[in-house]
C-alpha cells in the first residue's frame, strides 16, 4: 500500500484556500498512485480554530469543505480532519474527528479521546472526549487511527484515564496513523519523537504520523511529519517548518496480520520499552538511534515500510539536531536506565542552571529557533493580509536581530527601520543602526526626538514642578518613539514589530504605550543570551550584525551612562532563574537550592510576578519554548504569590 503525508500550512477558517490546497494534494496522491493520502489534525479549517467552533456557519462551512473531499476521494482513500457534531444530548457538542473517505462515502470517523487542556491548549473548553474505538478496515489493512494527544497518554504518570491505542490493539490493528497539530517549541521534536517511537515499540506496529505546518499568530507548527517501522526507526522524516509530500510504501505480511500479541512479544517482550534518550551532559536528554546511529535507508525496505527512491530525505538526522546531538551519550539516567517523562510527555532534564544556559544557546536550537521566527513573522503577514513591517532600529542587539529576521522574512524592501536618537543616544548606536540598515539594504529614517521630549518637558513642567528626573522622564522618551513609529505606521499602513526580548518582559523591564508597543512580539519569547546566539547565528557566513552591537553593553540609553545591569541582574544569572521559574515552573525554594542567591532569587520572581499587568496588555508573541507569555500561560494580574 502506498501513502503519502501531506503536510500542508493551513489557514484557520479560510475554507477555500484550505479546500484547495487539500484537492492539489489529493490530486498529486493519486498521479503518484498513492492508495491512501493523510492530512493532519483540524486540516479543513485550520489548528486552533478556538471560538470560531462556537459558530454553526463555522460548522457548516467544515461540512461542505469534508462533502468535497469526499467527492475527490473516489480512487483514493483519504484521512482529513475535521470536527464533527455530536448526536448525543449530553456532552459537549463537537467531537474533533478524524474522517477516513473512500469511493465517494465515509469509511469511519475517530474521535479524539485525550483532550490537551494546559499550555496553548483548550480543546476540553470546546469538544466531547471520544468514548468508542474502533479500527478502520482499508483495502484488506485494519487502521488504528489517532488524533495528536491520543498517543502522548504514556509513561508512570499518564495524564489520562484512557489510553486509545490500548483500546483499538485489542482489534489487532496492521498499522498506526495518527494525524496532529503538535506545535513547536526547541526542544518538542525531541519529544515527539520519543513519544512515537514509544508507541511503536509498545505496541509492534508502524506509524504514519502527519503533522501540520505553518503559523497561526503566536503558535508555529514546524512539519517533521513522520514514519516509523515496527522496529522503532525512522523510515521517513519530512521537512522541518516547510510544506513537504512523501509517498511511502507500506507492505503488510498476511501470515502476521491481526496477530498483535505475537509480534509484541517476539519484537519486545513485556519489559520496558528500550531507551532512546541518554544523558548527554548532566541535565541535558538526548537522542540518539538505539543502535547508536541510524543507517541509511535508500532504495530498501524495513520491517515492512519502504521510502520508493528516498533516503531519510528530510535534510535533519533521523536521531536529532546538529552537532549536540550526534555526540556520544555518557551513561543511561541513574535512576530509570531510560529518560523519565512529566505529565506533558516532556524528557525530563536534571536542575543544574548552568547546563540549561548552555542548553537554550546551543546551536541546533538557535537554528531551529530562528526557522521558527522567521516562518511567524512571514505567516502572521501573510494570513493577515499585510505586507509592510516597521520597528525602532536603536543600535542595540534585540532590534538588531529583530530587523534581521523580518528581512529575511518580508524582503528588505518590506522593512523600514526607523532611528529615533534621543539626548542622551550615544554616536555608536545610531552609527551601528545605520551600518545594519546599509548592510541589510532596508530603507531607513533618522528622527531625533529632542524637540518633540522638552516639548513634553515644557508642557509638564507646572505639574513636575521641579522634581529632579526619574522614571518619568525616561519613559516620556520611550513613548514618545511609539507615538512616532505608531503614525507612521498607521500613515502608510505598516505592522509595528516589537523587539522586547523575554528576559525584559519577565521582570518588566519596558514602557507601557512605548517600547512595548506593536503588533507583533518577534522576541518576547526568547531570553537575552539566546537573542545574542541568534545575532552570532545570523553572522554565521558573514558579518551582518555589525560586531559593535554584539561586544557593546546593552542599555536603553534614556539616561546617561546608562546600563541594564543598573536595573536588572547580569542575563547569565537572569535567565538561569527565569528559565526554572516559567519553562520549569520551579518555585523559590527549588531555584534556591541550586545554589543561588536567596535574596536575588526573590527579587528576580517578585520583579515577573509585578509585572504581570504589563504583559497582559502586550501584544502576541511567537512562541518558541515551552512556556511563552500569553495564551499558555494564565497567572492572575491581582496575585499576591511572591510579590
Amino acid at each position: 500500500m502506498n501513502i503519502v503525508l501531506a503536510q500542508q500550512n493551513y489557514h484557520i477558517g479560510n475554507f477555500g484556500d484550505n479546500l484547495r490546497k487539500i484537492l492539489a494534494a489529493i490530486r498529486q496522491a493519486k498521479a503518484a498512485g498513492a492508495d491512501l493520502i493523510v492530512f493532519s489534525e483540524l486540516s479543513v479549517c485550520g489548528y486552533p480554530p478556538r471560538d470560531f467552533l462556537e459558530f454553526d456557519d463555522f460548522i457548516e462551512q467544515c461540512y461542505t469543505a469534508i462533502d468535497r473531499i469526499r467527492e475527490e476521494a473516489d480512487t483514493i482513500g483519504v484521512i482529513v480532519g475535521g470536527p464533527e457534531r455530536n448526536p448525543a444530548r449530553e456532552g459537549k457538542r463537537l467531537f474533533n474527528a478524524a474522517w477516513l473517505l473512500y469511493e465517494k462515502e465515509i469509511k469511519g470517523v475517530a474521535h479524539k479521546t485525550c483532550l490537551p487542556t494546559y499550555d496553548v491548549f483548550d480543546e476540553g473548553r470546546y469538544f466531547e472526549p471520544g468514548a468508542h474505538w474502533k479500527v478502520i478496515p482499508f483495502k484488506g489493512t485494519k487502521i488504528a487511527l489517532t488524533i495528536c494527544e491520543d498517543i502522548w497518554n504514556l509513561g508512570d504518570n499518564p495524564l489520562y484515564t484512557v489510553c486509545p491505542m490500548d483500546q483499538l490493539i485489542g482489534q489487532d490493528p496492521d498499522l498506526m496513523i495518527n494525524i496532529s497539530a503538535s506545535p513547536f517549541d526547541y526542544d518538542h521534536d525531541v519529544d515527539r519523537k520519543e513519544v512515537i517511537r514509544r508507541n511503536v515499540l509498545k505496541y509492534g506496529l508502524p506509524m504514519f504520523y502527519c503533522n501540520a505546518v505553518g503559523s497561526q499568530t503566536e503558535i508555529v507548527f514546524d512539519g517533521g511529519s513522520l514514519v516509523y517501522d515496527a522496529e522503532g526507526k525512522i523510515v521517513r522524516e519530512l521537512k522541518y517548518f516547510e510544506e513537504d509530500f512523501a509517498l511511502v510504501e507500506l507492505s503488510i505480511d498476511p501470515e502476521s496480520a491481526g496477530a498483535w500479541s505475537e509480534r509484541r512479544g517476539a519484537q519486545s517482550g513485556t519489559g520496558p520499552v528500550p531507551p532512546l534518550y541518554e544523558e548527554l551532559l548532566p541535565g541535558l536528554s538526548i537522542a540518539t538511534d538505539v543502535a547508536g546511529k541510524m543507517e541509511d535507508k535508500e532504495g530498501s525496505s524495513v520491517v515492512g515500510v519502504h521510502v520508493p527512491g528516498e533516503g531519510n530525505g528530510s535534510g535533519k538526522t533521523a536521531a536529532g539536531r546538529g552537532e549536540w546531538r550526534n555526540q556520544e551519550p555518557a551513561a543511561p539516567h541513574p535512576l530509570k536506565g531510560e529518560p523519565l517523562l512529566d505529565q506533558e510527555m516532556r524528557v525530563s532534564k536534571l536542575q543544574d542552571p548552568d547546563k540549561v544556559i548552555e542548553y537554550l544557546v546551543e546551536e541546533g536550537n538557535i537554528r531551529e529557533i530562528y526557522q521558527a521566527l522567521i516562518l511567524g513573522i512571514r505567516d502572521y503577514f501573510i494570513k493577515m493580509g499585510f505586507t509592510k513591517a516597521i520597528l525602532g532600529s536603536s543600535g542595540g542587539i534585540d532590534s538588531a536581530v529583530t530587523l534581521a529576521l523580518a528581512v529575511r522574512a518580508l524582503g528588505k524592501e518590506n522593512v523600514r527601520a526607523v532611528l529615533l536618537p534621543s539626548p542622551y543616544s550615544s554616536s555608536h548606536s545610531v552609527a551601528d543602526a545605520e551600518l545594519l540598515s546599509r548592510t541589510l539594504g532596508n530603507p531607513y529614517d533618522i528622527i531625533p526626538i529632542r524637540e518633540v521630549y522638552e516639548s513634553l518637558l515644557h508642557t509638564l513642567e507646572p505639574i513636575f514642578n521641579g522634581a529632579p528626573f526619574g522614571l518619568a522622564e525616561e519613559n516620556l522618551q520611550s513613548r514618545t518613539r511609539g507615538n512616532i513609529l505608531m503614525g507612521i505606521a498607521n500613515k502608510f499602513g505598516y505592522i509595528l514589530l516589537n523587539t522586547s526580548n523575554k528576559s525584559e518582559l519577565s521582570t518588566g523591564y519596558g514602557t507601557l504605550y512605548g517600547d512595548m508597543a506593536g503588533g507583533l512580539s518577534v522576541l518576547g519569547d526568547v531570553y537575552k543570551l539566546q537573542v545574542y546566539a541568534l545575532a552570532r547565528y545570523i553572522n554565521r557566513e558573514g558579518e551582518i550584525i555589525p560586531a559593535n552591537i554584539l561586544e557593546k553593553a546593552p542599555s536603553a540609553e534614556l539616561r546617561p551612562d546608562q546600563k541594564d545591569s543598573d536595573s536588572l541582574p547580569e542575563y547569565d544569572i537572569l535567565d538561569k532563574v527565569l528559565y526554572q521559574y516559567i519553562e520549569k515552573r520551579q518555585g523559590p525554594k527549588e531555584i534556591i537550592a541550586m545554589g543561588i542567591d536567596e535574596a536575588l532569587v526573590k527579587r528576580i520572581l517578585r520583579m515577573v510576578n509585578n509585572n504581570e499587568y504589563k504583559r497582559n496588555q502586550f501584544c502576541p508573541i511567537i512562541r518558541v519554548s515551552c512556556k511563552a507569555f500569553g495564551v499558555g500561560r494564565r497567572v492572575p494580574i491581582v496575585g499576591r504569590y511572591l510579590s
